[in-house]
């Protein structure tokens, strides 16, 4: 047999890989929180926006929910402001409120405009709109930071409505609170909201690490699943620390609230979320409930 028609054989071997998860996840909610590197970098950005309107293109129905933290703290060092930040949030006074907004807006629009050229309507909407997101003010650990918000509720009335139309929504995460005053809401945190409120099959958080290491300077030890009984034994034996913590906890609080999976991926690793969603082995680690087989055991 030629190289030329093992190249093709290969790539039907993937394509038939890929149809017991095409058959499982088809016409299902996944969420997915886009951040990190994978927004800055333009050969990765592109990757990732063809990744999930293949995922819409299959028959899956993805929302993307994105940040814009490095843009931002970019923004606000230009315009002459400091960006300050307490345990790992962002101090959100109202001139930084008003540029975290308009960020976020710039950065929405880019990406509806990169779906809508790969032939999928898109549509670009903020948490204030229709009161898909409706916050109260965060504190971290006691001290007041700004504009910052807890999502309390989520209109998911709105996201059906546009998945039923065969939109593919993208969600800026600022929100309102009772006052109707504008909150900045870490995208984490709005993206674990979205995927309960949806009750998502998957929550997918593309990140700036390979995924939940039980040692995170020794490479060999990533974890490629994850119960959430084992999760919070790595949590309560110190294990796990900075910023995952916060990241793992969301993970945890997304699948006792109704999504099935959630996934820690790597996302400057180029098409990490086909890799993850569409291969039986995976790259990331995949959180699951209690009940749920292993990919390792099948």
């Amino acid at each position: 047999m030629d190289q030329d028609m093992q190249k093709y054989l290969d790539k039907a071997e993937v394509l038939i890989e890929a149809l017991p998860y095409i058959q499982r996840f088809n016409r299902k909610v996944i969420v997915v929180k886009y951040g990190g590197s994978a927004m800055v970098d333009e050969a990765l950005k592109q990757q990732v926006i063809q990744d999930v309107t293949l995922l819409k293109l299959v028959g899956f129905k993805p929302i993307i929910v994105h940040g814009g933290g490095k843009e931002i703290s970019r923004w606000v060092s230009r315009v002459g402001m400091e960006p300050k930040f307490l345990n790992g949030l962002r101090v959100t006074d109202a001139p930084t409120m008003e540029l975290v907004e308009m960020v976020l807006g710039k950065v929405n629009k880019e990406l509806v405009k990169l779906v809508q050229s790969l032939g999928v309507r898109a549509i670009g909407i903020s948490g204030k709109d229709g009161g898909l997101l409706k916050v109260t003010k965060k504190y971290a650990d006691g001290e007041d930071i700004g504009f910052v918000g807890e999502v309390q509720s989520v209109n998911a009335e709105i996201l059906c409505d546009l998945l039923e139309k065969d939109f593919l929504p993208i969600v800026c995460p600022v929100g309102l609170d009772e006052k109707s005053d504008t909150y900045n809401i870490n995208a984490d945190d709005a993206a674990c909201a979205i995927a309960r409120a949806m009750n998502a099959e998957k929550l997918a958080f593309l990140t700036d690490i390979e995924g939940v290491y039980k040692d995170p300077k020794d490479p060999n030890t990533l974890i490629s699943e994850l119960k959430v009984s084992e999760a919070r034994k790595l949590m309560d034996e110190g294990y796990i620390g900075g910023g995952m913590l916060p990241k793992l906890n969301n993970c945890i609080d997304a699948i006792e609230n109704g999504v099935s999976r959630v996934h820690i991926l790597d996302g400057r690793i180029p098409h990490c979320l086909l890799l993850e969603i569409f291969t039986n082995q995976g790259i990331g680690t995949a959180i699951l409930d209690e009940q749920q087989q292993m990919y390792s055991q099948k």
